[in-house]
């Protein structure tokens, strides 16, 4: 008489579960490279003091956390180094903390 055996159930039901952790971490390493890259961008123009910073954080995080959109991470970090520079060179020229163009 023979027997066959088979693979459980249950490895094909937790093999997804074991992935989704590493996914959602994925997908959140994601959003923190794009929310580096548009507060970088948008922090050049206004608000270089707060929005540089979190660009930073932000760009740092997601490169940390392994995210897939590797190069806007790296832009978001350029940016934000970028805004703190400009704020530093405009407040230079100025004399103040606060600055305005013309």
């Amino acid at each position: 008489m023979t027997t066959l055996t088979t693979a459980p159930a249950t490895t094909a039901t937790t093999a997804p579960a074991a992935k989704r952790p590493s996914a959602a971490r994925s997908s959140q390493a994601d959003g923190m490279a794009i929310a580096s890259f548009v507060l970088g961008l948008v922090g050049t123009l206004v608000l270089n003091v707060v929005l540089g910073p979190c660009a930073l954080v932000l760009g740092t995080l997601a490169l940390t956390r392994g995210t897939t959109r590797r190069g806007r991470a790296l832009l978001g970090l350029t940016l934000g180094a970028a805004d703190l520079l400009l704020l530093a060179v405009l407040t230079a020229t100025d004399g103040t903390l606060s600055w305005h163009l013309g």
